[in-house]
């Protein structure tokens, strides 16, 4: 909630100031915009901030940086909203929502595109399906590129060509100081190697460019079966781990089947698991690399088959509605053990609630051929991630679910082997000498003293300064 003190700093005409040096719109409590303005993905987030600022370049975010310091104000940087310990927005502070930065400029010919930095995937990823090209980012289309992108980012694309911080060419940011600089890999090397896989630490990324790959057609989809089979189908899932080709990337899940024709009756409203797939292309060959994963045995349904990128890419929205109230933890595995597997099925048999899910990414690849200093994301030669996702709607279901996921925690974290700072939730702030080896972790230390050595970015996933 808003202090008295922090009220009356902007009390004296400070918002009518900030109103006018700025290009783009000022919400506070007042305004009938702000409830909706303050909203984020995760439901049980639920802050008021003191002013919601939307510029509409650099410039504008660069005086919302220096606003927030000489008021003292915390200060929040929303993209997408999509972060699940709520970091776009802050209680009784300034958020700098970066909405009205969501253009796409595309190079053809360089096989590139620079987009704003409140650009969501969807925004993305329909601009680059006009010239056939793609970029490895997310799996839920209306996620924000900047936060999935800084944190590492996971994707369809990824085995076969890395991160989406992996294919980062430059990244404009403006400093706690309210300085704009570019950074690549030869201009402020340091920051460029913070920022791919440090998160929001460093500064406000108001433009990144990403590499881009041929990429139109692709096979992908679902593998659907009972839960009644699920360790048999994801032991054979990894055995086939070690052997898919790196322009297939899969993951296993968990979840509850809707009550929609699509699906089998006998399938209806119960637990299922189910292995999805991208693979690049579409033709013979494609199939051919895709048939172990069918060997199992027939599947009760099959939603494997030809599409385009971005179809594939918001294919699984309906599961992450906005609102919901979420309650997430995360690790990297060695291994699924058939322990680990039997653990992980009996323990989702008892979810609280139908929306609640587990995925399992399968990472290699291209992930794991990129150096583990080479960039600030590590774990890269972990070959899974587990995220076990509480998900309901009702508040007064938060004690049960939030317990639910606790102990499903309580029994795959002997198997862990650290975090994924993009997963990370509220209640895991001190978490992150779990999400950096030592020595990554100083260097990022090392980042943040030089380039935000006050912590003004420190409502995040925060590595602290001078530790």
């Amino acid at each position: 909630m808003a202090d008295a003190s922090s009220e009356a700093r902007l009390a004296r005409g400070a918002l009518a100031k900030l109103g006018r040096a700025l290009d783009g719109e000022v919400i506070t409590a007042g305004d009938p915009g702000y409830g909706d303005a303050r909203r984020v993905w995760n439901g049980m987030i639920d802050r008021r901030p003191l002013v919601i600022a939307r510029p509409r370049d650099a410039s504008g975010v660069a005086t919302v940086i220096r606003f927030a310091r000489e008021h003292e104000l915390r200060l929040a940087v929303r993209g997408g909203g999509h972060n699940v310990a709520g970091s776009a927005v802050c209680d009784g502070g300034i958020v700098c929502d970066l909405s009205g930065l969501r253009g796409v400029d595309l190079d053809p010919a360089g096989r590139v595109a620079r987009a704003g930095g409140g650009a969501t995937w969807g925004d993305l990823d329909r601009a680059t399906h006009t010239i056939g090209m793609a970029t490895t980012g997310g799996m839920i289309s209306s996620t924000g590129i900047g936060g999935l992108t800084l944190g590492g980012g996971l994707g369809w694309l990824m085995r076969a060509h890395g991160l989406a911080c992996d294919q980062l060419t430059s990244v404009d940011l403006v400093t706690a100081d309210g300085e704009s600089v570019s950074c690549d890999a030869e201009t402020n090397p340091d920051l460029f190697w913070a920022v791919r896989g440090g998160g929001g630490n460093f500064g406000v990324a108001t433009a990144i460019t990403y590499r881009l790959h041929q990429v139109d057609v692709v096979t992908g989809g679902l593998l659907i079966y009972p839960l009644e089979q699920a360790v048999d189908v994801l032991l054979h899932y990894d055995r086939c781990c070690a052997e898919t080709p790196d322009h297939v990337t899969t993951a296993a899940a968990f979840a509850t089947a809707p009550d929609a024709p699509a699906f089998p009756e006998a399938l209806r409203g119960r637990p299922i698991v189910m292995v999805a797939l991208c693979a690049i292309g579409a033709s013979a060959a494609i199939e051919r690399d895709i048939a172990p994963l069918r060997r199992f045995g027939p599947p009760a349904l099959d939603l494997v088959g030809p599409t385009t990128y971005p179809a594939l890419q918001s294919s699984l929205d309906a599961g992450a509605p906005p609102h919901a109230r979420n309650y997430w933890k995360a690790c990297y595995l060695d291994a699924l053990t058939p322990d680990l597997v039997r653990a992980l099925v009996d323990n989702f048999a008892r979810a609280c609630s139908p929306m609640s899910q587990v995925l399992i990414h399968q990472i290699g690849g291209a992930v794991a051929r990129v150096g583990e200093l080479e960039t600030a994301f590590p774990h890269r030669k972990s070959p899974y991630l587990v995220n076990l996702v509480g998900m309901w709607q009702r508040p007064q279901d938060d004690a049960a679910n939030i317990d639910w996921t606790r102990r499903y925690w309580n029994a795959v974290r002997p198997s862990a082997k650290g975090t994924y700072v993009n997963y990370l939730g509220d209640d895991e702030a001190g978490w992150i000498d779990s999400v950096y080896p030592p020595e990554t972790l100083k260097r990022l230390v090392a980042a943040k003293n030089r380039w935000d050595p006050d912590n003004v970015f420190r409502t995040n996933q925060n590595i602290p300064p001078r530790r």
